[in-house]
């Protein structure tokens, strides 16, 4: 239950964090401070996490790297200078990589690419003044292993969030709201609070509680550097090796590390992450328990910004 809520908090809080990355280009005063990482329009991003170990019962220890593949795509409906309404398509595809092949291994069903998640976000941003605006999203997907067909079975995921963004100043903007969702058998309804001040030409401190904190430093126009902490999620479902039965594969990990985004040219940028990977808990298939589940973690992110932006 625990871990369902949270995975429903971090994905739609981090829907709202990308909404607030001047997604709505078109006003004079924009969401969003001068200085945040650019808006993204395409997203092809590998995140690898080695050296996790296992149990299995029988005195056997195994060890891993979590791998993942994401892709993201942003689709413009509509565009005003009093609506922003956009689609945007995601689908991620997962395995828990073993160093030796083992065909009998009690979590087959993550390995190979199995684990899939397919969903859509959609997003709303409405102007109620100069510099004050409604940002709403919602997010609805699915996800489950591809090797023991739970995926076709699993079943759809929602959030919901609405929050009030108001710009204080060209420095300083802050935001409230609330979040709801339904998840595997879980449902839950949480504050928001978004709180984002550029302190100084070229630093910043960007919180969006209980999401993210990062603190911001622009290098140059086109290098920004990011020392954060962020909570991610992962909820599979998955069908139990020992029964006819489904069960979820779940793991709430915190990032901490440092971030650098280079933009190199108008439309092309990369971003890269280096740190470690603090595993909060994690939901495994029967037989199977978790002996290191901390350690590094990075990721390398290729993304191709709006055209135009």
């Amino acid at each position: 239950m625990i871990l369902s809520s949270s995975r429903i908090v971090f994905t739609g809080l981090s829907c709202l964090l990308l909404t607030f990355s001047n997604e709505c280009r078109s006003q004079e005063v924009k969401p969003g401070l001068d200085g945040m990482a650019p808006s993204k329009w395409i997203t092809l991003k590998n995140t690898q996490a080695p050296g996790r170990v296992y149990s299995f019962g029988n005195g056997t220890y195994k060890t891993a790297t979590h791998e993942d593949i994401f892709v993201k795509a942003w689709l413009p409906l509509v565009h005003t200078s009093k609506c922003s309404f956009i689609i945007g398509p995601q689908y991620r595809t997962e395995q828990v990589e073993l160093q030796k092949n083992d065909k009998d291994n009690l979590i087959r069903s993550l390995s190979n690419w199995s684990l899939r998640s397919v969903g859509v976000d959609i997003r709303s941003i409405n102007r109620i003044d100069s510099a004050a605006w409604i940002l709403i999203n919602a997010n609805i997907n699915q996800s489950g292993s591809r090797a023991d067909g739970s995926f076709t079975n699993s079943p759809l995921n929602y959030t919901f969030s609405a929050a009030y963004l108001k710009k204080r100043s060209a420095t300083n903007e802050i935001g409230v709201g609330v979040l709801a969702g339904k998840g595997f058998n879980s449902i839950t309804v949480l504050p928001v609070f978004i709180y984002h001040n550029n302190y100084s030409k070229k630093a910043g401190l960007e919180i969006s509680l209980p999401y993210k904190i990062a603190w911001r430093y622009n290098v140059t126009p086109s290098d920004i550097v990011y020392f954060k902490t962020e909570a991610l999620t992962r909820n599979y479902y998955i069908k139990r090796i020992d029964t006819d039965g489904y069960a979820t594969f779940r793991k709430l990990d915190v990032d901490i590390g440092v971030v650098y985004n280079r933009k190199i040219t108008k439309l092309v940028g990369v971003e890269l992450f280096g740190g470690y990977r603090k595993n909060i808990s994690s939901k495994l298939p029967p037989g199977v328990t978790g002996i290191k589940t901390s350690g590094i973690a990075f990721s390398f992110e290729v993304y191709i910004r709006p055209p135009g932006r």
